[in-house]
C-alpha cells in the first residue's frame, strides 16, 4: 500500500511538470518568436485607404505581445511602433459605460447582438427598429460614447481617455494627424448618429458623440500597450502590470461575450470557430484576443482583408493558439 502511494505520488508530480512545461516561459517565447518569423514576410491585405492617415502607415511593421496575467511579457518585432487604436477603442468604452449604467442598460439600450451587416450599416439599424445592435458596430459605438456620463464634451472626452490610460498602463498618445484625417470626413458616422437620435437611442448630441468617438479612434497604440489593455479584461479587471483593478470583474466576462459575437466585424464566427477566442480588431492593423483568465495576445500589422481585419495579426495569433493549447473549446 506504502509502494502504491509513492507511485501515485510519483505520477502527480510527472503530470504537474509536464503541465508546467508546456506553458513555461520559455515555450511563450519561443512560439511568439516563431510566429514573427512565419509571417513577416507575409504580403496579403493592404492599408486601409479610406482614410489617409491610415493608408501612409508603414504596412512591414509587425509587432506580436503577448501578457499574462501575473505581469510576465512575451513580445517579438516591431512592439512598440505605434498605430492609431481604431475600433478596439470600443472595448474599453464599452467597459466604462458598463461600469457606469452597469450591463443591463447596455443590454437594453444598446444591444448585444451581432448584425450579420458591414460594421457601418445603415440598414442594420432600420432592421432593428431603432437598435444600434451591439458596441462594435458604429452605431453601437457612437451610441455608447454618448452614454459615458458627463456635462459636455470635454469631459466625455477626458474619461474616455483616461479609461483607456489606466488600462494601458500608461499615458497614451493623441495621433492628430488621424483625427483631422478622419473627423473631417464622417459624414456616414454623422447620419447613423442622427438616425439613432431619432429613435431615442442617443445619451448626448449627436454630431458631439461623433466627434468624441473619431477622437477616441485616433488615440495610438502599440502591440505592447494593446496586450497589456486586453490581459486586463483576462485577468478580471485588474491590470496585471499596475496592480490597478480597473473594471469590476463581474463585466468582463459580458464584454468578452460580445468581443466574441461581434469582435471581428462580419467575420466574427469564422474567428471565433478558428480560434475559440473574444477578439476585437480595428482598421489601424490592430487585433487583441483574450484567454479568460490567462492572457491578452496583440498583434499590429497595418494591411487588411476585406473584412477589414489585420492579416498577419489573424495569422500570428491563430497560430499562438494552436501551439500553445489556447483554445478554451478544446479543454
Amino acid at each position: 500500500m506504502k509502494i502504491l502511494k509513492i507511485i501515485i505520488l510519483l505520477l502527480l508530480v510527472s503530470f504537474t511538470a509536464l503541465g508546467a512545461e508546456s506553458l513555461s516561459k520559455e515555450k511563450i517565447e519561443r512560439v511568439v518568436k516563431e510566429a514573427y518569423l512565419k509571417y513577416k514576410d507575409c504580403k496579403e491585405g493592404k492599408n486601409a485607404d479610406y482614410i489617409k492617415a491610415l493608408a501612409e502607415v508603414n504596412p512591414k511593421l509587425f509587432g506580436i505581445t503577448v501578457v499574462d496575467k501575473d505581469g510576465n511579457v512575451y513580445e517579438y518585432g516591431d512592439t512598440k511602433a505605434e498605430v492609431s487604436i481604431q475600433s478596439i477603442s470600443k472595448v474599453f468604452t464599452l467597459a466604462l459605460v458598463m461600469s457606469e449604467k452597469g450591463d443591463t442598460f447596455v443590454a437594453k439600450k444598446i444591444g448585444v447582438n451581432a448584425t450579420g451587416l458591414p460594421f457601418n450599416s445603415i440598414i442594420a439599424i432600420e432592421q432593428h427598429k431603432g437598435s444600434p445592435s451591439n458596441p462594435f458596430v458604429n452605431a453601437g459605438a457612437i451610441a455608447t460614447t454618448s452614454w459615458v456620463k458627463a456635462k459636455d464634451s470635454k469631459e466625455r472626452w477626458m474619461k474616455i481617455m483616461a479609461n483607456m490610460n489606466m488600462f494601458a498602463g500608461r499615458e497614451l498618445p493623441f495621433k492628430k494627424d488621424v483625427y483631422i484625417s478622419e473627423v473631417n470626413d464622417n459624414k456616414r458616422n454623422q447620419a447613423i448618429a442622427k438616425l439613432l437620435d431619432a429613435y431615442g437611442r442617443m445619451g448626448s448630441d449627436p454630431l458631439e458623440a461623433t466627434t468624441v468617438y473619431t477622437k477616441q479612434c485616433s488615440v495610438g497604440v502599440s502591440s505592447h500597450d494593446l496586450a497589456v489593455m486586453s490581459a486586463t479584461i483576462a485577468n478580471h479587471g485588474v491590470n496585471p502590470l499596475t496592480k490597478v483593478k480597473v473594471i469590476n470583474a463581474k463585466y468582463t466576462p459580458k464584454i468578452m461575450a460580445v468581443m466574441a459575437t461581434a469582435g471581428l466585424y462580419d467575420n466574427a464566427g469564422e474567428w471565433l470557430y478558428k480560434t475559440g477566442l473574444p477578439a476585437k480588431s480595428g482598421v489601424g492593423g490592430g487585433i487583441i484576443a483574450i484567454v479568460p483568465g490567462s492572457f491578452g495576445i496583440a498583434v499590429v500589422s497595418p494591411p487588411l482583408d476585406l473584412f477589414g481585419n489585420s492579416v498577419r495579426a489573424q495569422k500570428a495569433i491563430a497560430y499562438i493558439v494552436e501551439k500553445l493549447g489556447l483554445n478554451p473549446y478544446a479543454q
